[in-house]
Parts: structure tokens; C-alpha cells; sequence
């Protein structure tokens, strides 16, 4: 056996003993371990309202562009595929803002609970700092609301200020229910009074307006339903003559006439569901 081919024995040995290294290192990761490290920015923001970093951000229109790109690519080429992978950083931006939306909705939601929890711990006989502690350390305030509060307790816990604290709740929230409790107990620990009673009357307003949001909500949903339904439909029936007829749709934008018919009907049909969404728009001014 010569010098060389001894030499690529213990080099093909090495790496065959390193693709074992690099599978058993693989299998450790796991994909859904990976994937679980790389989305949690966006379930932070779902669960406490936390803005991603700049370096998460990143992270994030990295990876929805490469997804974005590898399912454009296998559905209509590559072209495609890097049209739909270049907004990948608008996606991500507004994935963000509607999971933290949707997190603020939630925190607002548990407003009147957070309000009884606490009237029900000062009839107890708690200070106020402390009616806001045992309010959110029992788990009697679900979702946000009750984490939001067990965050504000464990502040006040180490020494924080309430004013400091409530103030913070506050801005966390951006809602006229939280503005409403807040400046309810900062008021009345001002002035003095009776803070139970005065939280359980902001409660049982609340939750009457919420009753009453949620009846509108109901009424207007069949017109929100159809006006997402017709929009959708025109999508749905262009990507099955695509699937019957591969290259269907370029053939369409090939012409100009055709182009721009497709594009005005598009834009039509955006400024129709714009206009559905803000006439069926409940609960906001």
C-alpha cells in the first residue's frame, strides 16, 4: 500500500467518523428544538407583549424569506419564489404587530377580572400594594391580565414604587379600560375612599360594555365573512387554473390587456374588503 493511499484511508475514515459526529449533534438539536429557538421571539410577543431585538428580527425575516423562497420556488419557479421571499421583512413586521395586537386585546379582555380580584383582596383586608400582589399571585386573573399582574406584584415585592408600577401597567396596555383602573386607584389612594366599591362599579361597566361589543361583533359577522369569502374566491379559482393548467397565470400577465385587467380587479377587490373591514369595524372610534 502506498503512502497515498494510506493517507486517504485516514482521511475517508475521519470523515466517515465525523458524519457520525455531525448526525448524533443533529439528532440532539432537533429540528423542533431549533425551530422552538427561532420563533420564540414571535411567541414571546404573543404571550407577554415583548418587541423582538434587532438581532431576533433578523432571525426571523431569515427564515420566513428562505420558507417564503423554497415555497414559491416549488409552486410557480424561481422568479416567484424570490418575489414572495422579498417581502418576507413586511410579513414578519406585521406578524409581529398582530401578535402583540392580539396579546394587548387579551391584556384588555382581563381588565374588569384584575379590577374584581383586586376590590375582593382590599375588602380582605389588603393594603393596595399588596391587593395587587395576591390579585395576580393566585392565578384567579386569567391569561395577560394575571401575568401582567404577577409581574407588577413581584415588582412591588423588591421595592418599586406603585405609582411606578401601576404607571408601567398602564403603558403596557394602551387600553381605556387599564387607563380606567389605574387612574382609579392612584385617585382614591390619593384622595381616600372606598377603592373595592369604586373597582367593582368600573368592572360591572366594563364587562357591560364588553357584552355589548361582543353583540355587534355578532351582528356584523355574517358581512365580514362574505366579504372575505369573495375576496378569497377569485384566488382560489386562479391557483386551481393554475393547477389545471400549469403556466396558465403567465400567460395571463403576458398580455398587457390582460395585465392590467388582473391588476385593477386586484386592486378592486383590496379596496372592497379595506372598505368592508372599517364599515363592520367594532369597538373603536
Amino acid at each position: 500500500m502506498t503512502r497515498s493511499a494510506l493517507l486517504a484511508f485516514v482521511a475517508g475514515a475521519c470523515a466517515v467518523g465525523g458524519a457520525w459526529e455531525l448526525l448524533g449533534a443533529l439528532h440532539e438539536a432537533s429540528a423542533s428544538r431549533v425551530a422552538g429557538r427561532l420563533l420564540a421571539p414571535l411567541r414571546l410577543a404573543g404571550l407577554a407583549g415583548r418587541e423582538p431585538t434587532s438581532a431576533e428580527r433578523r432571525r426571523l425575516v431569515l427564515l420566513g424569506a428562505g420558507t417564503a423562497l423554497a415555497g414559491g420556488w416549488l409552486l410557480a419557479g424561481p422568479v416567484f419564489g424570490l418575489l414572495v421571499a422579498a417581502a418576507a421583512p413586511v410579513a414578519v413586521s406585521r406578524l409581529v404587530a398582530a401578535r402583540r395586537a392580539r396579546w394587548r386585546r387579551d391584556l384588555a379582555e382581563g381588565a374588569p377580572a384584575a379590577a374584581r380580584a383586586m376590590a375582593d383582596a382590599l375588602a380582605g383586608g389588603h393594603s393596595l400594594r399588596g391587593a395587587v400582589t395576591s390579585a395576580g399571585a393566585h392565578g384567579g386573573v386569567p391569561g395577560a391580565a394575571g401575568r401582567e399582574l404577577a409581574a407588577a406584584g413581584a415588582a412591588l415585592a423588591v421595592g418599586a414604587r406603585t405609582e411606578a408600577v401601576l404607571d408601567r401597567l398602564r403603558d403596557r396596555a394602551r387600553d381605556p379600560a387599564w387607563d380606567a383602573v389605574v387612574a382609579a386607584v392612584l385617585l382614591q389612594r390619593a384622595t381616600g375612599g372606598d377603592l373595592a366599591a369604586l373597582l367593582r362599579a368600573i368592572a360591572a361597566r366594563q364587562e357591560e360594555g364588553r357584552r355589548v361589543e361582543a353583540d355587534a361583533r355578532s351582528l356584523t359577522a355574517q358581512a365580514r365573512f362574505t366579504a372575505h369569502l369573495v375576496c378569497g374566491l377569485p384566488v382560489v379559482a386562479a391557483g386551481l387554473a393554475e393547477l389545471a393548467s400549469p403556466g396558465y397565470l403567465t400567460g395571463l400577465a403576458s398580455s398587457p390587456i390582460t395585465l392590467a385587467l388582473l391588476l385593477c380587479s386586484v386592486a378592486l377587490q383590496a379596496a372592497a374588503l379595506v372598505a368592508v373591514s372599517r364599515m363592520a369595524r367594532v369597538g373603536e372610534a
